[in-house]
This record gives C-alpha cells, structure tokens and sequence, in this order.
C-alpha cells in the first residue's frame, strides 16, 4: 500500500517520518496529475503546493489546528489528505467533490473558498473567535496564486496586523494568478532575496536595544531602535509586513520539505500575527504544467503522456475567442478603445487585444473594483475603456459600477464572460446573477447577443453609445461561425430582433436562449400553437414597439433566460407588462433560485429546463388546450 493511501485523517500524515514526506510528496503528485488528466481542473497551483500541505499538516493539529485556503483551486493536494483520497477521481463532476472548498464537503474545509482574497479575513475571524471563546488553537491562513493583487487580502492584514491576536499568514509566492502577477506588491516579493542572516541578525539588534535601554535609559533606546529599523530596511523587503504588524519569516523554498517543517515547527508555537513567505513554482513537478503555467492553470482533460488535450476542438469558436478576435479588431478603427481586464487575459480573450495593443491593455490582478473605477477615470478623459471580467467576478465591483461608472453615466463597456451555467467549475463561479443586478443600475445597457456576429454587432453598438453598456455571454462554443468582422454592422439601439411571427404566445430567448427558443416555436407549430421567436438582445431598454405589437394577439409570453428566475429579466417584463397590458399572462423560465452545483454545462441546462424541450412543455403546461389551433 502507498503512503498516499495509508493517509486517511490529518492525523495520520503526523505520523510519518521526516525521511517518508518526499515519497508522499511525489506520490501525492502522480495523483493528481493522473485524475485531473480525467476530469480537468486547476492542476498547476495544487502542484505547487504539495510539500507545503503536506509540512502544514505534519507540523499542526489538523483540524483542531484551522488552516484555510486562499482561492480554492490551490487545495487539491489539501483535499488528498484530508480523508478525499478515495473520492478524488469524482473531482468536478455530478455528484463529486468540488473543485473548491465548499464547508459542507468536509470538516477540514474550514472557510468555503472559490474567489480570491477571502482567507485572510476569514482566518482573522476564527482567531478572534477563538479569543472570545477561551480556546487555544492555532488558525492558519495560506494566501496565494495571485491573492495578493486582491485588495481584501490587505484589508484583512491591515486589521488583524496591530491586533497582537495570534494568526499565522503563509504567503505562497508563485508570481502567478491565472497569469503572471501584475503590480508594485508583485514587484516587491520579485526583489525579495533569501538571506538566514537576515533575520539573526534583526534578533540581534533588537537584543542589544533591550541592553541598552536596561543600562542608558530611553534616549539610546530611541537611537537603538533606528538602527534597527535600517537593519531592516537594508536586509529584508519582508519589512513590509513588519510595517502591517506582522513578523515576517522569509523567503524559504517552498518544495523543500526539511525547511518548510522546521520553519512552521519554529513558528508555529509563538504568538501575535506573522508571516511565512514560502517560494513555489506552479506546475511543479509536471513538465507541460511549469512549461506553460498561464494555459496549465485551469483546463479541461488531457493525456498526461503528451499532455494534448483529451477532446479535440471542432466546429465554430468559443464566445472568448470570438470576443476577443472583434475587440482587436475594433481596436483599429477606435483609436481611443483600451482594454482592461482583472488577473484573467487568457480567460477573457484580451489576451489577443494585448498581443496587439500592448500600451492600450491593462491587467489590473485581481482587483476588479479598482479595475472598474480606472475605467471610469479612463472614460471622463475621452478613452474608452472596455472592462472584460467574468460574470461571477465582476459582482466584486458592483458598488463601483453604480457609484463610480453608472452615477456619472460615463461611457465604460462592460462584458461579461461565462455568463450563465458554467459547468464542472460549481456554484461559486455560474455567472447566473449579472442580468438581475445591472437591469438593476439606472441607466445601464443590458444586451445578450444570440451568435458571434451580434455579438461583433452589439461591441460595435456599444462604442457608439454615450453611457455605461453591458454584454453577457456563455461558457461555451457561438452557435455558428462568425462572418467577418468588417462586414458586421452595429445592433440598432434598444432593438429586438423577431426570428418567427406568431399569434399564440410569444417566447422572448435572451442570448444563449434565443436559438432554443426559435426551436421550440417551429416545433410548437406541429402541435397546433403558432408560437413567435424573439431575439430579445436588448434586455434594458426594452424594446417598446415589438413589444406592443406581439401582445396585440399574443396574450401568453414566455421569457427564457440563462440567469437567475429572482428579480431577472422575466420579472422586469411582468412588472412591465402589469403596467400598460394587464391582461397579458407572463410565464418566466430562468435558472431556480438555488445555488447550482458542478456538472456539465448541458447537463445543468437541461435539468433547469433551459432546452428547447424544455420551453415546449412550459408552454404547453401554461397554454389551455381551447387556445391551441
């Protein structure tokens, strides 16, 4: 039996042998390498951070001891450790275990984690629980893969620093989120060089100041102590953690195990806030993954031999590349547009637009609140920004978008990636809640393109409108190949498009739904009911005319939406419609009011009823059979 298997509770990895960590360390390695080539996930952090989860473990109480995780994707090798071993090959699929850390999953996942920045505030609110309570354990925050871009992160530390509460910050340092790291605090931990005499001889200063003091009094402790604080400045930029009230440890080799044990086993027992900064490599111990750490970070199944993707890609682009291909494009006719993304080029797209306009993007880490008011301050300027963030993401932003963007109607684009049901990644990343909460700020444009030219299309619209605008779209391939992008014309303003007349009910499909709601007319025809299709693009400002005009005979009108059924789009109709056409009946279709757990993303579909089989039996469930003709 391995090691790997041996381990079934924290405990049990306390009980091996300094000399035994490297195998399990390698073991833990081939494990992940080999079930994550099966089901996709985040592969290139949790490589990085074997030897640390296995030393965190090895030298603290588990799980009396709490240790939290900083985006959660980094806690595969955690999850092997912590009794998931047996269960880890379910790993993003229905049913499994999550590729995060959910607290319902197991009492070892201390804080549910899947958006970065959150383990530094949590972790200092464990310790100041425990302080109320009288207990005695030790809580562990381990910050990292970019988490540190994340103003929350500072928040935390800014707190908990000069609060003299006993928390341990780990610091994994792998110059990387999705892509590499951007900023002055990147910067920074770049230029930190790892030197043992560093902090001997900080120790020793602070001795020979306490001599002093005891023998000559305060004013050569005064001049002591600056002494000291240029022994710091001149050894160690770790110094900009001692200025935040941590005591700083650092930097060590985060793959050397010896090192890491003694360290923790050093730190471990003292008291008051502090800070390990431990050096890793993301990907390692995987030739493709430290290769290529940006394409590594996240992605779907491959062949661990040869490191190829499992399913070759075929047909039409996905909606990213789509968008990404137009915004350089219009790049070139728009000499003012720049792009803006927070930590995700790749996943965006702008990575594209950056390769060509290198001076015209900007990655921002992960900060999508700065990002979204530097975009306001580029817009009062007369530069007009486009700001691509995930769905799940931006709702980080949501205040600056209606205080710093919306309030002064400045003209900033906003599209929204993985909009919608996004599949194995689970409930902390559907982009289910952006149709609710922009239809929700005054003066926003709201708009879903149904395929890739209305999306080139609405881009195109949204450069010529004067005031915030806002696209979604999906997690998945456009429907069809995309014409070219010069032959594609802007969307008229506030329009709908109607893809079949109708006289019965009228189902209005908002971008990824437009196509199953097309089909599902054309088969509703078979069945005697004359069912309109409409391409409702626009979502806010609706489009009044069309609207009047189906309802003239259409007393039923459906609304399908790949977003939340609270407070969308179908329930903005309604109240609409309450108003100037009582007696029209609204039926809304949308995704339940519930977190959505990790499947496929056809899967998730279909079970919401977000099909055109499943518009047609709506239909047919909310129409009398009187009314069918």
């Amino acid at each position: 039996m391995s090691l790997l298997d041996r381990i079934k509770v924290p405990a049990d990895v306390r009980q091996l042998s300094r000399a035994q960590l490297p195998q399990l360390a390698q073991e833990i390695r081939d494990r992940l390498i080999d079930c994550v080539s099966v089901t996709g996930g985040h592969i290139g952090a949790s490589l990085g951070v074997v030897e640390l989860v296995i030393a965190l473990l090895h030298e603290f109480n588990a799980p009396d001891d709490k240790i939290l995780w900083d985006v959660g994707h980094q806690a595969y090798a955690w999850k092997l450790l912590t009794g998931r071993n047996e269960r880890f090959p379910s790993l993003r699929t229905a049913g499994g275990i999550s590729g995060f850390l959910k607290r319902d999953e197991s009492e070892h996942d201390h804080f549910g984690a899947g958006h970065a920045g959150t383990a530094m505030s949590a972790a200092f609110g464990m310790a100041t629980a425990r302080d109320l309570k009288g207990e005695h354990n030790k809580v562990v925050a381990v910050v990292g893969d970019g988490a540190l871009t994340c103003g929350l992160s500072y928040e935390g530390m800014n707190n908990a620093g000069h609060s003299n509460r006993d928390i341990l910050l780990i610091v994994n340092d792998n110059g990387m989120s999705i892509s590499p790291n951007v900023g002055a605090v990147s910067k920074l931990f770049g230029g930190i060089v790892a030197n043992p005499r560093t902090d001997r001889l900080r120790e020793q200063v602070k001795r020979v100041t306490l001599k002093l003091g005891d023998v000559f009094g305060d004013g050569v402790v005064g001049f002591a102590r600056n002494v000291e604080e240029s022994v710091k400045n001149l050894f160690s930029e770790g110094m900009f953690f001692e200025e935040l009230g941590f005591r700083y440890f650092g930097p060590i080799d985060g793959h050397d195990l010896d090192k890491l044990c003694d360290t923790l086993a050093f730190v471990g027992p003292m008291k008051g806030p502090r800070v390990v900064h431990v050096l890793t490599k993301k990907g390692k111990g995987f030739s493709f993954a430290e290769a290529n750490r940006e394409k590594w970070h996240g992605l779907a199944a491959y062949d661990p031999i040869t490191g190829e993707a499992r399913k070759k890609t075929s047909g039409p682009p996905t909606w990213t590349q789509v968008f990404g291909d137009t915004l350089t494009a219009l790049a070139a006719e728009h000499p003012n547009l720049v792009a803006i993304t927070a930590a995700m080029p790749s996943g965006t797209g702008t990575n594209i637009f950056a390769r060509q306009y290198p001076e015209r993007f900007f990655d921002v880490g992960i900060a999508e609140g700065h990002g979204v008011t530097f975009a306001g301050g580029l817009a009062t300027q007369g530069i007009r920004p486009v700001v691509a963030i995930y769905s799940t993401f931006l709702q980080r932003a949501y205040d600056n978008i209606i205080h710093d963007i919306a309030a002064q109607r400045l003209p900033v684009v906003f599209c929204m990636d993985r909009a919608g049901l996004v599949g194995e990644d689970g409930q902390t990343h559907m982009g289910l809640y952006d149709i609710a909460y922009m239809l929700a700020v005054p003066g926003m444009t709201v708009t879903a393109p149904k395929d890739a030219d209305e999306l080139v299309g609405l881009l195109r619209t949204a450069l010529a409108h004067d005031g915030p605008f806002c696209m979604r779209y999906p997690r998945d391939k456009a429907p069809t190949d995309p014409n070219p992008i010069a032959s594609v014309a802007p969307v008229p303003y506030g329009t709908w498009e109607l893809l079949r007349p109708g006289t019965d009910v009228a189902i209005l499909g908002l971008g990824s739904m437009a196509l199953p709601a097309l089909e599902a007319a054309e088969q509703l025809a078979a069945d005697g009911i004359n069912a309109a299709a409409v391409n409702a693009r626009f979502l806010k400002p609706l489009d009044e005319a069309m609207l009047t005009a189906l309802v003239q005979t259409c007393r039923l009108v459906v609304t399908v939406e790949e977003g939340t059924i609270v407070n969308g789009f179908g329930a903005m109709l309604a109240r609409r419609l309450q108003e100037i056409h009582p007696e029209v009946r609204v039926v809304t279709m949308g995704v339940a009011d519930e977190l959505m757990v990790q499947a496929p993303r056809a899967e998730q579909l279909a079970t919401q009823g977000l099909t055109a089989q499943g518009i047609i039996a709506r239909v047919h469930a909310a129409m009398p059979l009187s009314s069918m003709r």
